[in-house]
């Protein structure tokens, strides 16, 4: 989670090279691998300082300083994808983070309030899937050994070990903001 604070900079959507923007916004944070097979940039829409972990754009697409992305590369080689992107000012220090892995974890009787997409909302290709999720808890059990990864149904949050959390603060990450699940 991004730890959103005036002074720091805001970074805008992911661009092709040709400067458009993708197809998929949620490319980044479904959970899967990214398709993206060519390099990207990301506009800094607002100037000011620059954070180690921040998301850029509509998607929330997680973006990582180098240092952090080590991190998360020797950590959790297998739960995550690395894309580089350009970023102005910034040459070669800043990538995109990709959860590779979509866990069926939350628990909805220790969460603090769910709520499911119903036939009444009228969106058939949401129906049986998280419409919200309040005070979000996720069963240990059910995680084996992702260490980072995003919840089915409920895929905007990015959830990582408690080993990959304590990594990232030991090496003083700025604009990361951590909330037990």
């Amino acid at each position: 989670m991004e730890n959103v604070q005036a002074g720091n900079w805001y970074l805008g959507d992911p661009l092709t090279k040709q400067g458009h923007e993708l197809e998929n916004f949620r490319e980044f944070s479904s959970g899967r691998p990214s398709q993206v097979s060519s390099r990207l940039t990301v506009p800094i829409d607002e100037s000011g300082r620059r954070l180690d972990f921040c998301t850029a754009g509509a998607g929330a697409t997680p973006v990582v300083h180098i240092r952090a992305a080590t991190l998360f590369a020797e950590m959790a080689p297998n739960d995550v994808q690395l894309i580089p992107v350009d970023i102005n000012g910034c040459p070669d220090e800043y990538l995109i983070l990709v959860a590779t892995r979509l866990v069926r974890c939350i628990d909805d009787e220790a969460s603090e309030e769910v709520l499911y997409w119903k036939p009444e909302d009228e969106r058939p290709d949401k129906l049986g899937m998280y419409r919200s999720v309040f005070g979000m808890r996720i069963d240990p059990t059910k995680v084996g050994d992702a260490k980072v990864f995003r919840t089915w149904g409920w895929s905007g949050v990015l959830v990582v070990s408690e080993d990959i959390k304590a990594a990232l603060e030991r090496a003083n990450i700025t604009g990361a903001a951590f909330e037990e699940v």
